[in-house]
């Protein structure tokens, strides 16, 4: 790109930026009215305090943090030699974040004055998991970013939980988190100004090493270079930057990612020069992403956090990025589908670990101090209120199961879910345009919704697969940027914080609570209902593992066997995710359970996906129960606490 249309390029972007800025500040107080520097509150009206000590400050904030963000994101892309990292793919500002909840909760005083340093904190500690995973595998780009979303996943859970078991906190939080902007004083701006600088300074001294480190390990070490040395002092500023932006702002989502590819866009490959640019990239990016806000606030009177907004640009950006990732081995392969038959002890096995645990979940009970088992007496009186919720957690558990194990044939990948295919971000997104379109919506009008949004982020996913020729550890990274949207998309709606926030919320922790007999009974029929169309399509699932060229030597229908395949699996995923919510990664942990206690034959594998995936969820149900007590957790996130580490343990830790 010519050095004219480059500069074309920044003076529209910062006009844009100029201008919705003047925009806002004059719809707010006509430009004769502003106060003259320096600002003296004394002489000052309300309106005018307002403009200078919220209004501005507000502005300068979003410069600084942008280009914080995208200093960070340039960092972590270089050191890591990966287009797609930064501190929302690495899970650095979920750490952060869980962090600042678990203060706020449980130790409030170390906010006051620490904040910078419980961020600090956690963002170093989800660093450190997600580059243990890495380093496993030699900083494998897809292996990274995928340890870091499920790592930003695991917190968020954890997060989510914590906050819905303290309901004094929630609205508080659930508004930090989103990211806004507002400010009161002249304070932040000059604490991000400070940490900007000596970080700008300190990674401009860094930019020949990074630069050699483009030339691989083994080049850069033979030039002098202490690989080791530089990745720690590189990822510790990164990490500082990120964690000291959240620690101000909350979460503010993929401007880091995105910052460095426009600097790129307009042309720019010296790492000094990309390095400032990757910075005024994310200042820019951040200042009228927050314009808007405040524009669409002025016209339209609903107010959304910058960070909300911000993260609708992840998904779309991770998906334009995925074929520029260097190809690498599979993250976890996906082990053959032997054909050989599960043993009759382990179905007798299975069948009596289900049934222990419905009779733990029934009679087991707890006090506020102690465990117990329950009377028969009691047992009479508590049956009407437990079993509702155990029947109905049981088929939606065998459900996610069934219809992981059927994804997991369908795209011979081993890792393939409906939580991380993105199949249950699209039921979300199909749940909360149901309660859009209605006014009332009904159960059967919630699970409808549900189902098609499945089904729809299932074919798209599938789509923009078979169109770029993905591999299956490409296809798992497509569907994680997928769930990153549907996750942007419910956090917008999210935070306008009207009744249907609040059913959005409420679906998004999952709760068996409010299950009654009916409700329950149609879950369980639909769960035979759905096993029953898996198991007429046993033949197709045993041939696709097999390959395109195989199944077509044999005559399977590609096209009708992958449209019912989906279809079933968006049912079963739609009608599951009513109770529990997008995150459990029963869907995960069901079909791999079952395959690694032996049952491999298709029919087998389904029964006892089913199976391993209801006795999952009513664990889940009896911890989300108990553990709290007399809280009871979200049951969804319960369950994602256990699901989300799994899945990184599958990727990291598993030959």
């Amino acid at each position: 790109m010519s050095y004219p249309a480059r500069y074309a390029i920044l003076a529209v972007a910062l006009l844009l930026a100029c201008g919705l800025q003047i925009h806002n500040a004059t719809s707010f107080l006509s430009f004769s009215a502003w106060p003259a520097w320096p600002f003296d509150p004394g002489a000052m009206n309300t309106d005018q305090v307002i403009l200078a000590y919220a209004v501005l400050p507000r502005a300068v904030v979003a410069i600084l943090a942008g280009a914080a963000l995208g200093l960070t994101g340039f960092l972590f892309q270089q050191v890591l030699r990966n287009p797609i990292a930064d501190a929302s793919t690495l899970g650095i500002s979920a750490g952060a974040q869980l962090a600042i909840v678990v203060a706020t909760l449980f130790m409030p005083s170390l906010i006051d004055g620490s904040r910078e340093m419980v961020t600090l904190l956690g963002a170093a500690a989800a660093t450190a998991i997600v580059f243990c995973l890495g380093w496993k595998r030699n900083f494998e780009p897809v292996t990274m970013i995928i340890s870091g979303l499920l790592v930003g996943i695991t917190a968020g859970a954890v997060s989510a939980a914590l906050t819905l078991a303290q309901g004094e906190y929630l609205m508080s939080l659930v508004t930090w988190n989103g990211g806004a902007l507002s400010q009161q004083d002249w304070s932040t701006a000059g604490r991000l100004a400070i940490e900007f600088a000596l970080a700008l300074g300190v990674s401009a001294l860094l930019v020949r090493p990074l630069h050699l480190l483009n030339l691989g390990d083994t080049a850069a070490s033979s030039l002098g270079v202490s690989v080791v040395s530089i990745r720690l002092a590189v990822s510790a500023i990164g990490v500082f930057v990120a964690a000291g932006v959240s620690a101000k702002l909350g979460m503010i989502g993929f401007v880091g990612l995105a910052a460095p590819h426009l600097a790129r866009a307009v042309g720019i490959r010296h790492q000094l020069p990309a390095l400032v640019a990757s910075a005024l990239a994310g200042a820019l990016l951040l200042w009228i992403c927050d314009g808007v806000v405040q524009f669409v606030a002025q016209t339209s009177a609903e107010q959304f956090p910058t960070g909300a907004v911000t993260a609708l640009i992840g998904g779309p950006l991770l998906l334009w990025l995925l074929p520029k990732i260097r190809h690498a081995q599979r993250p976890a392969s996906a082990p053959p589908y032997e054909i050989r038959r599960a043993p009759r002890k382990g179905f007798l096995l299975l069948a009596v670990l289900v049934g222990a645990s419905i009779v733990v979940s029934l009679f087991v009970g707890r006090t506020e101090e102690i465990w117990r088992w329950l009377s028969l007496a009691e047992f009479d009186q508590l049956l009407p209120m437990r079993w509702p919720r155990l029947l109905a957690a049981c088929a939606a558990g065998g459900l996610l199961a069934l219809s992981g194990a059927m994804l997991q044939r369908l795209t011979s990948n081993a890792m393939a879910s409906p939580e991380v295919l993105g199949v249950s971000g699209g039921a979300g997104i199909g749940f909360a345009a149901a309660l859009t379109l209605a006014a009332s919506p009904t159960q059967w009008q919630l699970l409808a919704g549900a189902g098609f949004g499945a089904a729809v982020a299932t074919l798209l996913v599938l789509a923009y697969a078979q169109r770029r020729h993905l591999e299956p550890d490409r296809l798992l990274l497509a569907g994680v940027a997928a769930s990153s949207l549907s996750s942007a998309i419910l956090g917008a709606l999210l935070a306008v914080g009207d009744q249907r926030a609040w059913q959005i919320l409420n679906w998004l922790g999952g709760s068996a609570a409010t299950v009654t007999a009916s409700s329950a009974i149609s879950l369980a029929a639909l769960g035979v209902v759905t096993i029953a169309i898996a198991l007429a399509f046993v033949r197709w699932l045993t041939l696709l593992p097999l390959g395109y060229t195989t199944n077509v030597a044999l005559g399977m229908p590609q096209r009708t066997a992958r449209i019912g395949i989906i279809a079933c699996a968006a049912l079963a995923t739609g009608s599951a995710s009513l109770l529990v919510g997008p995150l459990s990664f029963v869907g995960l942990m069901g079909p791999h359970l079952a395959r690694q206690a032996g049952f491999v034959r298709t029919r087998e594998h389904l029964f006892a996906s089913f199976a391993l995936g209801a006795m999952l969820m009513l664990l889940a149900d009896f911890g989300s129960r108990n553990l709290a007590f007399p809280y009871e957790l979200p049951l969804g996130l319960f369950a994602a606490l256990v699901g989300a580490p799994y899945l990184v343990w599958q990727i990291g830790w598993r030959k």
